[in-house]
């Protein structure tokens, strides 16, 4: 899968994809990035790439034409353009299921803005959707086309050592991740559940299934609506969260 970011900042988006798993996959080429710089199709000699907002307001935001030229330049031969995501806190939130469909896409190109944002108008007409990683406001958008980018490329064949390195990690099937352990099998006075050590796979899978509901419960409850959970589970989450 190849990413695309359009950016003032390239060197920042360079270096956080450049390190640990996505760095390997893109030495792997599993994946591949262009980061394109806009600045460079500002059009003026003097770099400049922004103006104050009509209407009034505090803070520059980004002309428009730039910001398409540095778009157009992504199109192949053919004309094809990739799947367009501009990062804002305006747009839906980043979900695993989000990262999970955007993994399908042969390219995605994702545009990140500065100081105010940029000009609507280019967004409206260039974007297939707009992102957001939360519900609070960054001061560029190259931090959070980072996240896309990793969590995205997790879903991709090949940047995992196997699909089960994502497909048992939290919010995959809507739940939080049971607690995990590792050794000793007891440390400050603190022991391992018992099951875990137990061998018993079956009775491991349960339990990992129902800690992962109380986990859930405990800090997410409000996702436990989206899912079915049966009488049964409910009274051995309670049982559970009885011994915590």
């Amino acid at each position: 899968m190849r990413f695309d970011v359009l950016t003032l900042f390239p060197e920042q988006i360079e270096y956080n994809v450049g390190e640990s798993i996505t760095g390997r996959a893109l030495k792997k080429g599993v994946i591949s990035l262009n980061t394109v710089n806009i600045r460079d199709f500002c059009g003026n000699s003097y770099g400049k790439i922004d103006d104050t907002v009509y209407g009034g307001g505090t803070g520059l935001l980004m002309y428009s034409q730039p910001v398409y030229d540095s778009w157009r330049s992504l199109f192949d031969d053919d004309g094809e353009k990739p799947y367009t995501v501009y990062v804002s806190p305006k747009g839906s939130v980043l979900t695993q299921k989000k990262a999970k469909e955007l993994s399908s896409k042969k390219r995605l190109c994702i545009i990140c803005g500065h100081y105010e944002g940029i000009d609507s108008r280019v967004i409206d007409k260039i974007c297939d959707e707009e992102i957001s990683i939360g519900d609070y406001v960054l001061t560029g958008g190259e931090l959070a086309a980072c996240v896309i980018i990793d969590s995205v490329s997790r879903m991709i064949d090949g940047v995992l050592p196997n699909e089960d390195a994502y497909t048992d990690e939290s919010h995959m099937a809507g739940t939080l991740e049971a607690p995990s352990y590792t050794m000793p099998s007891e440390w400050d006075g603190i022991k391992v559940p018992e099951v875990l050590l137990s061998g018993n796979d079956a009775a491991i899978e349960e339990h990992r299934r129902v800690a992962s509901l109380v986990e859930t419960w405990m800090k997410r409850p409000d996702m436990l609506d989206k899912l079915d959970i049966s009488e049964s589970e409910w009274q051995k989450m309670l049982a559970m969260r009885r011994t915590l």
